[in-house]
């Protein structure tokens, strides 16, 4: 995620690095060379005191999110931050009041908020009625280099409190009701993992209109090819699913199928499926692009991030809530 924003950063005008910080010297020279990015450090508070910089990009790992954003702010820096926001609901609490007190933006990294797939997605659940049955799940069969990357995450994070806050926030888009109770299932499928972590885990949520959420998430070799991706949302009405179909010559392309639930009087359905085409599918360094623009606006009128804060805290929550579930085997009321 660093490199791909430090990329973003590159291709907006008015916007200059003025430094990478990263503790592995290969990666931080080579990408430095790449996108001439004039000086790098191994250390975060060397590299404020050396460049003093007016804006900060946080895409560490979860552990150290806290500190560096308020060593940012302290120095005089608005705050990029990839999710989760932090490591405990807390600590998020402390860095939103803090950015606030001095008057910076603070951004949490949804990148799914800036994606218009997600956005379309969103806006087709409202016509299924109420309540929701939302359905995700993002497994991650991974070996080698990627393998070895979430190892080094799951040093702090599972697969669940990682990448669950994306889809959670998702949901409550969808719905526009609060979460009221939390229930999670995790396994252990590796013996490569600290003490107490697992790799695999499954969500249920509970909304306050009726709606539930469900949410699976597995990182490693041992996980499956299939059924790696499955994103449906059912309602009275009927049902949304971002799928993918392939043509007659064998091209693959996302779509949106729209099933419609109404029967015709001799009990079949009233309508066929509808097919939706997905026309802008943008790249991930185009995403990442465009949350660096969301930043710098954000920045250069003063936005309100109340809601944003609230809705990056509320989804954290939810993760860590989750995570207790798996640890402790309760159902966690919030």
């Amino acid at each position: 995620m660093g490199a791909a924003h430090a990329r973003a950063y590159g291709q907006l005008p008015g916007v200059d690095v003025v430094g990478l910080v990263a503790r592995r010297e290969g990666p931080r020279t080579t990408l430095a060379a790449q996108l001439h990015i004039p000086a790098t450090f191994a250390d975060f508070d060397e590299a404020i005191l050396a460049t003093r910089p007016e804006a900060v990009c946080i895409a560490t790992y979860p552990d150290t999110h806290e500190r560096f954003c308020l060593g940012a702010l302290r120095a005089g820096a608005h705050v990029f931050v990839e999710k989760p926001l932090a490591e405990d609901a807390r600590a998020a609490e402390r860095m939103v009041a803090a950015a606030r007190e001095a008057g910076k933006a603070l951004v949490v990294g949804y990148i799914l908020r800036h994606h218009p797939t997600w956005q379309r997605f969103i806006a087709l659940t409202g016509g299924l009625g109420r309540p929701l049955v939302m359905r995700i799940t993002q497994n991650q069969p991974s070996s080698g280099e990627h393998w070895r990357r979430h190892r080094l995450l799951m040093q702090t994070a599972s697969p669940l409190v990682d990448c669950a806050v994306h889809y959670v926030d998702v949901m409550a888009q969808m719905t526009g009701a609060r979460v009221t109770h939390v229930h999670a299932v995790g396994a252990r499928l590796t013996p490569e993992l600290p003490p107490g972590m697992y790799n695999y885990g499954h969500l249920q949520l509970r909304f306050e209109d009726g709606s539930i959420g469900w949410y699976e998430a597995g990182w490693g070799p041992m996980m499956s090819e299939d059924a790696v991706l499955v994103r449906d949302v059912v309602g009275p009405e009927g049902a949304v699913t971002l799928t993918q179909r392939t043509s007659a010559g064998g091209a693959a392309s996302t779509v949106f199928v729209r099933h419609h639930g109404a029967l015709d009087a001799e009990g079949g359905f009233a309508q066929e499926d509808e097919t939706l085409p997905v026309p802008d599918e943008p790249t991930f360094d185009e995403l990442c692009r465009r949350q660096q623009q969301a930043f710098l606006r954000a920045i250069a009128d003063g936005e309100d991030l109340r809601a944003h804060h609230a809705a990056a805290v509320d989804s954290l929550r939810i993760v860590l809530a989750a995570d207790r579930s798996i640890r402790e085997g309760v159902v966690v009321a919030l």
